[in-house]
């Protein structure tokens, strides 16, 4: 009996610590990959959206890369001139952790590139693309 109580309280430790790692980027990527019924997230994806070129958004931002710059640690650069911080996290660890921010974002740079808002499934597949960078 004291052996399956020792046991269990390491089991439930593991659970809590488990539970306290996730953080707000984990947090997003659930969401989404609820809200898409998604199995999984595709860092392939998220850089082919990335790169890609659209013609449905603004004209002068048929791309992410427009501003954003097809290197992910490296800084960007607004139409306006305004530097903005890498999008990779290994570069700017500070990214991705407020929701609201990434939410207001996303709607913001998808529909000037897009002319939509992203599905959840694009914003999981770029969110996993730039974690990983």
């Amino acid at each position: 009996m004291k052996n399956m109580l020792v046991v269990t309280s390491g089991i439930v430790a593991m659970i809590l610590s488990t539970a306290t790692i996730a953080g707000p980027r984990e947090d997003l990527l659930a969401q989404y990959a609820a809200a898409a019924k998604a199995s999984g997230f595709s860092a392939a994806r998220g850089q082919a959206l990335h790169t890609q070129t659209f013609s449905g958004g603004k004209p002068d931002t048929p791309s992410c890369t427009t501003c954003h710059g097809k290197d992910t640690r490296g800084a960007g650069r607004a139409l306006t001139g305004k530097t903005i911080e890498p999008v990779a996290v290994s570069v700017a660890p500070t990214r991705y952790t407020d929701p609201a921010k990434v939410e207001k974002w996303f709607k913001r740079n998808c529909t000037e590139v897009l002319g939509r808002e992203c599905t959840p499934q694009e914003k999981g597949d770029w969110l996993t693309f730039v974690i990983g960078q």
